[in-house]
């Protein structure tokens, strides 16, 4: 690897694990990039904020960190006031300002079909407390969530996929990293997640540089030379 080469961390989102950056994690390193998929908890915006800030810390040198959906608003608050963070890189992803949650941003525009497609799983925790874990339905996941991926693939995500708690998506950002630290969006514009209107919302007031592909919520996994891509330009401008 290149050691004058930033690392590459990357957050995925809800419904995912960090298996969904696979296609991405092999273009990097053959670029030369040394890259961390960070295992997203998925249990709360600031606790998983924290998780991934700690992850960040205990990597050397300069950090490029991208997020995918959901991954979006915990890299925004997880990378606010470190320096080693150079860009950041929003993947199909939520961009909040303070104040916002994923929730109330997803719902801001039209398009967005999760809603009817979610099943909801009631959770007790260890201190009695409780929470909702969301899933996609699976004979919904490929459409919803997966649209330009093979079926068999989007098949087995469906059955691998990590829920999200409620909480998580409902939990209001904090300050936003990208007001200090450059960013970059790719939109995906056949994305039923987040619709895509939302997506160049976001981009543009966080004077993102913004590049569209059209693809699915899954853009990593259908598009991962894209992804690649517009991570490596982030990382190239911080040289």
């Amino acid at each position: 690897m290149n050691a004058h080469k930033p690392t590459v961390v990357l957050v995925h989102g809800a419904f995912a694990d960090s298996s969904s950056w696979n296609g991405v994690v092999e273009e990097l390193r053959t670029h030369g990039y040394t890259v961390v998929a960070a295992a997203n908890p998925l249990r709360g915006l600031s606790t998983d904020a924290d998780y991934v800030r700690q992850l960040v810390a205990s990597v050397d040198g300069p950090v490029v960190l991208a997020g995918h959906s959901y991954g979006g608003a915990v890299i925004s608050n997880a990378a606010r006031g470190l320096d080693q963070v150079k860009a950041l890189v929003y993947i199909a992803a939520f961009v909040p300002d303070e104040g916002e949650s994923a929730l109330a941003l997803a719902g801001r525009f039209p398009g967005s079909t999760l809603g009817e497609a979610l099943r909801p799983v009631p959770v007790t925790l260890s201190d009695g407390n409780q929470v909702v874990d969301l899933y996609i339905e699976a004979e919904k996941f490929h459409r919803q969530f997966a649209a330009d991926v093979p079926e068999a693939i989007a098949a087995a995500m469906a059955v691998t996929q990590r829920p999200v708690t409620d909480v998580a998506l409902g939990e209001r950002s904090g300050a936003p990293a990208w007001r200090t630290i450059p960013s970059w969006v790719l939109v995906a514009t056949e994305d039923r997640n987040i619709p895509p209107q939302a997506q160049v919302f976001m981009a543009e007031r966080a004077q993102a540089t913004v590049v569209s592909v059209p693809a699915s919520h899954a853009v990593g996994v259908s598009r991962p030379r894209d992804v690649a891509r517009l991570i490596d330009e982030a990382a190239q401008s911080t040289a």
